[in-house]
């Protein structure tokens, strides 16, 4: 093919020499020391005899002698080509510059591995290999690939390649689980592997399931019924995927070979030099594979991978001897009896060259120029009744795994589907994995996803926070869209409150007509009627205020509320602390000699009232000057609400608010109780005492039951505080007033205060 191809190698014949290893190193020396003697005796640079140009060397060896090679070509710097699957160790050009591979380096199948246990949810294996160095190798670098992608290696075991000495039973009889076992698999035969494995389980109680065996292996079987498949389900291996353009049908591969292989299938004779030492024989001939087309066609299609090594090389020399040429002609040099190309100068051709273009396999060069492989992988389906099923079941393709879905549902229409091999079941979607404590990390407990959190897949290892306006179901398995809430005057609270609210706005109208009608009766203007006034309409106020707190927060009523309030709370205790201090003057300046009657008058009440007011006036400026309150959301509170309330922003100064309020109260409340025991005609102080006793009472117990609620709960009950206190207010004081003005007029006379003040007295 290539040396009757006139495009390539012109003048030039390509050939060959093919030797034996025997798998042995001492042979592999041997083989290497008669390439690079060109006399009759194994002697290297010693130039007698046959003339051959050396340039490549092609090896299919293993891990050992594939190094021995390019550490004895390489020092001659003859470049070696390895058409089999080729060891970390010579992908290391600092060490072997001259190796070149044409299949990828060790390991490619074990990303196909780890997905397919990932797809069939294969998270409990075992691990088994031959006791040899790429045995060992084996085991040092795929159990850390597995743990990444969590999945346990729970059985791991060395097979000596001289006998079965390592006992299976203790591990197999503890992890039943294990239903999928990984086998790196060198030449030894399948057969001896699964012995053990059919007699361990031979003596297991209990029924068996069937087992998944993924072989690394690219070797081809040819599996038939054996009463040794008892236990196994299926076979899984690997095989490369052929590209789909056709090989040159002018390829025809001929071999010069030793004797043992003459007579099957060459007819050449064998001839020895008499003057040679050397103890190998070649062929003198090139001949033809035998003329039956069966035989033919086997040999051919097991020698069509050296297609893409013989057509690399081929052009690799073409580039090198036109290279050459051109320099020549440009240095003006005479191509005649030019010198024989050398391996070191060959090499750097080789370098340039790409030897997965013309390659019958779908091979690539990575992001890191590293040379990977498409692949397929076959399932040998096991049944004890029929013959062994062979099939794709899956491709891995630019490292990425794809399931064939219609070799699945044969499987199952075959009553085959592929086994579990776990140690728990998944957990479900809403659920969160638990390690247990002195087990491998695949053997957990499902506990449900934390307050907050859902979980969508199986086996989650954390759950998801759910966004801020969103809250996980009742299976916490999706987020849905959290309620808006706040106290609205639609809600039953909110009616009742907005109701309450009215009644008492209502009544507190009612007593200051009633007061405004009787105005000129004695025991309104006993009473101070103005003060009352003023204590009533900042009651109406009072009663009013909750307007401003129930509804959608907004910026106006955020502003207000507090301020509203606390300002109109202020003038009403106010008041009451005016009323007390008059009656108690009142009292002083009715004994003999005694000067605070100049005291008595509107000027006073005012002064008191105006200068009680100013200063919580005064604190509220300063509030919403430094840190006004807000419309704000509360995302956190209630779980499923997002809850619209104020902000109060300087919370210090809403409690500095309360406390002066508080305060006011206190003085009220000790200056009436102080006064309680003066004449009762003329004297509130006692009514005044019971009233502050219900207004403090209620807003002592305010503060604690405010911080320990929220949301809307905390307006209502600011609302009810609110409607409450003021309430107290109105009923202590001005309801025994109404029952004698309205019901009781015989009571509402001079002469009868008159009287019952000089009693008392």
């Amino acid at each position: 093919m290539v040396n009757k191809n006139s495009h390539l190698l012109h003048n030039l014949t390509l050939g060959y020499n093919i030797h034996d290893n025997y798998f042995s190193t001492f042979q592999t020396s041997d083989a290497l020391l008669d390439m690079l003697s060109t006399g009759e005796a194994n002697v290297p640079n010693y130039g007698c005899g046959r003339k051959e140009n050396l340039l490549a060397l092609l090896d299919a060896a293993d891990r050992d002698i594939s190094i021995q090679a390019s550490t004895l070509g390489g020092t001659y710097k003859v470049p070696q080509v390895s058409h089999t699957i080729v060891s970390e160790a010579l992908s290391d050009k600092r060490k072997f510059p001259f190796f070149h591979q044409i299949l990828p380096k060790e390991g490619i199948q074990y990303p196909a591995i780890v997905q397919l246990l990932l797809h069939f949810r294969w998270t409990f294996i075992g691990l088994f290999a031959s006791d040899t160095g790429k045995g060992e190798n084996f085991m040092r670098i795929f159990p850390p690939v597995l743990v990444r992608n969590g999945i346990c290696v729970v059985i791991s075991q060395l097979f000596s390649t001289t006998g079965y000495t390592a006992s299976l039973r203790d591990s197999l009889s503890k992890w039943r689980q294990v239903n999928v076992f990984v086998h790196f698999r060198e030449r030894v035969s399948i057969w001896e592997r699964i012995l053990p494995f059919h007699l361990t389980f031979m003596h297991l109680p209990g029924p068996i399931e069937g087992k998944v065996w993924i072989l690394t292996s690219f070797v081809g079987y040819t599996m038939k019924n054996h009463r040794l498949f008892k236990y196994i389900r299926s076979i899984l291996n690997f095989g490369y995927l052929p590209k789909e353009r056709p090989m040159d049908e002018a390829f025809e591969p001929h071999f010069f070979v030793e004797k043992k292989f003459q007579d099957p299938y060459f007819h050449c004779s064998l001839s020895k030099n008499v003057f040679s030492v050397k103890g190998r024989r070649r062929c003198t001939q090139k001949a033809p594979l035998e003329t039956q087309e069966k035989e033919k066609r086997r040999r051919i299609a097991n020698n069509y991978q050296y297609y893409s090594i013989i057509q690399t090389l081929a052009q690799a020399l073409n580039a090198a001897y036109s290279s050459r040429s051109r320099r020549r002609r440009k240095e003006g040099e005479k191509t005649l009896g030019s010198p024989r190309l050398q391996p070191w100068q060959f090499h750097p051709f080789l370098e340039r060259n790409e030897f997965f273009n013309i390659s019958r396999r779908k091979l690539y060069l990575d992001q890191n120029g590293e040379i990977k492989a498409d692949l397929s992988i076959k399932i040998f389906l096991i049944h004890p009744k029929e013959d062994v099923r062979r099939e794709i079941l899956a491709y891995f393709e630019r490292q990425r795994l794809s399931i064939k879905q219609d070799a699945l549902s044969r499987l199952k229409l075959l009553n085959k589907s592929l086994p579990q091999s776990k140690c728990v079941e998944s957990c479900h979607p809403g659920f969160v994995k638990r390690a247990r404590e002195g087990e491998p990390v695949c053997c957990y407990d499902c506990v449900p996803c934390p307050e907050g959190t859902f979980s969508t897949q199986e086996d989650t290892e954390k759950c998801t926070k759910c966004p801020d306006d969103k809250y996980p179901n009742e299976d916490r398995v999706q987020c849905i869209p959290k309620v808006i809430t706040f106290l609205s005057y639609e809600e039953l609270l909110g009616i009742i409150l907005v109701s309450f609210a009215l009644f008492l706005f209502l009544t507190t109208g009612l007593v200051l007509v009633t007061f405004i009608q009787y105005r000129e009766t004695p025991l309104v203007k006993a009473n101070n009627r103005d003060l009352s006034y003023i204590l009533l309409v900042s009651l109406l106020l009072c009663f009013l205020s909750p307007s401003l707190f129930i509804g959608q927060p907004r910026k106006a009523t955020c502003l207000l509320r507090q301020t509203v309030f606390s300002i109109i709370f202020s003038v009403a205790v106010s008041s009451l602390l005016a009323k007390t201090i008059t009656v108690v003057l009142a009292f002083l300046a009715t004994k003999p000699g005694n000067r605070v009657k100049r005291w008595l008058g509107k000027s006073l009440a005012n002064s008191i009232i105006l200068s009680s007011s100013s200063v919580q006036i005064i604190i509220c400026s300063i509030w919403l000057g430094v840190s006004p309150p807000f419309p704000d959301s509360d995302l956190h509170s209630q779980p499923g609400e997002i809850i619209l309330q104020c902000n109060e922003g300087a919370v210090v100064m809403f409690y500095v608010t309360l406390s002066y309020m508080g305060f006011l109260a206190a003085i009220c409340f000790t200056v009436a109780f102080l006064a309680r025991n003066l004449p009762g005609a003329f004297n509130e102080a006692k009514l005044i005492t019971f009233s502050m006793l219900v207004f403090c009472s209620v807003w002592v117990t305010f503060v604690p039951t405010y911080l320990s609620t929220k949301g809307k709960s905390m307006v209502a009950v600011q609302v009810f505080s609110i409607l409450a206190s003021s309430a107290g207010l109105l009923g202590c004081i001005f309801i025994p007033k109404c029952y004698i003005i309205l019901l009781r007029p015989d009571l509402n006379t001079k002469e009868y205060l008159a009287a019952r003040t000089n009693v008392k007295t």
